[in-house]
């Protein structure tokens, strides 16, 4: 339930419950007054009727009526006047007596029907206000609700953006109440947070860019070392340094978005083939072929992370299926953990967090998602029922081949 429905419900059920208690309020006070005003007037009847039978004139009053209710008989004898209003099973009656001997009391009594229709036409109008009022306050709850659930939802939507990696998304404050403050917090993180990644973004670019002259000098003096085991493992620990650097800069140009996509027609199996040529216990099948017209480059250092990240953290065989646009990569291995595969759906490989399933670093899947974006393409990652991990890549704009000529179709 959206906080608009909450406030309409809210506005609503207040105002039911203050015409509610203004109609029950209103009910007892008219009512009090009715009885207080019937039974004065009745008493004065009373009175001018004790008059009446004092002088011998014609009273209205009747003297011990045998239908007078027993309390009043009994009130009577303890007091001058009393008045009394008896509810019955089909109409009320009030009664008024005094005692004009010992043993005799003098009675009057008249309907209590023009008081209680009067009360229940009343409570029709009452009830039909309420009811009128509730449904406009009602409404006007709605429209405010609604409103304001608009504003929270932008603002949401705004933030989910941002988490997304939007970071030009922006609210548009409207008005000064709590709602606009937090469209106003929301822009203001967003600043914030873009400034801060960006010197990240620059940190980070300047100690890669910094790092390559002494990394290419290191590379240099390894080869001018004498041939042997202590050279062999400086040689491994040189060239994963430079992979890393050259990855670091990749990933600071994708962050710059300066990064440029050149695209050439290439068939589909063929960037397979070369991406995973330099890798051991790496299988390429070939379901379905296709001719794509994208970046060469891009995708093969897509499928080359891919495939260096199941042999790394998976278990070989790793099998490269290609099958038209989709290209799935699946290694025999655990799969990946719970709360990985979860980071990866909810907001894609994090930056030497998530490249390991077995608690590692590394900057394979970032690279390799970083690119796939650059393309238009989708990388997808699942664990197979049958064990492994399996991630897909498809690639978008494809040109398939003919069936004869192995050419792409002409427009």
């Amino acid at each position: 339930m959206n906080v608009g429905t909450k406030v309409a419900m809210a506005v609503a059920a207040a105002a039911v419950c203050v015409a509610g208690a203004i109609g029950v309020l209103v009910h007892r006070i008219t009512a009090a007054d009715q009885l207080t005003t019937a039974r004065s007037d009745l008493d004065q009847q009373l009175v001018s009727a004790a008059h009446d039978l004092a002088a011998g004139r014609r009273s209205p009053a009747r003297t011990d009526p045998p239908d007078l209710p027993p309390p009043v008989a009994r009130a009577v004898r303890g007091a001058v006047r009393v008045t009394c209003l008896q509810r019955g099973d089909e109409h009320a009656v009030l009664w008024a007596a005094t005692r004009i001997s010992d043993r005799k009391v003098l009675a009057l009594s008249r309907s209590y029907a023009p008081e209680e229709r009067s009360l229940a036409a009343l409570d029709r109008t009452l009830l039909a206000t309420g009811a009128a009022a509730g449904v406009v306050v009602s409404l006007a709850g709605l429209l405010l609700g609604v409103r304001m659930g608009r504003r929270a939802t932008a603002a949401a939507q705004t933030a989910e953006r941002i988490a997304e990696g939007d970071l030009d998304a922006r609210v548009r404050p409207d008005g000064h109440d709590e709602i606009a403050r937090l469209a106003s917090s929301v822009n203001t993180m967003a600043d914030a947070l873009g400034a801060r990644l960006e010197a990240e973004r620059r940190v980070t670019a300047d100690i890669a860019h910094e790092l390559r002259t002494p990394v290419a000098g290191m590379v240099t003096a390894v080869g001018l070392l004498p041939p042997g085991r202590a050279t062999d493992l400086v040689a491994g620990s040189v060239h994963k340094l430079r992979g890393l650097v050259e990855d670091v800069l990749e990933v600071a140009r994708m962050d710059a978005q300066v990064a440029a996509v050149d695209t050439e027609p290439r068939e589909m199996s063929a960037m397979a083939r070369r991406a995973v040529a330099g890798l051991d216990d790496v299988r390429v099948h070939i379901t379905a072929d296709a001719v794509l017209t994208t970046d060469p480059r891009r995708v093969e250092r897509i499928l080359a992370n891919l495939a260096a990240n199941a042999l790394r953290h998976g278990a070989p065989p790793v099998e490269v299926e290609v099958d038209g646009p989709c290209v799935r990569v699946r290694d025999h291995g655990p799969g990946f953990p719970s709360d990985l595969l979860a980071v990866l759906h909810a907001s894609g490989p994090q930056r030497f967090r998530t490249g390991s399933r077995t608690g590692g670093t590394g900057l394979g899947l970032t690279i390799a998602t970083g690119q796939a974006r650059l393309l238009g393409a989708r990388l997808t990652f699942r664990n197979r029922p049958d064990g492994g991990a399996e991630t897909e890549l498809h690639l978008a704009d494809i040109q398939r081949t003919g069936p004869d000529d192995g050419a792409p179709p002409g427009p």
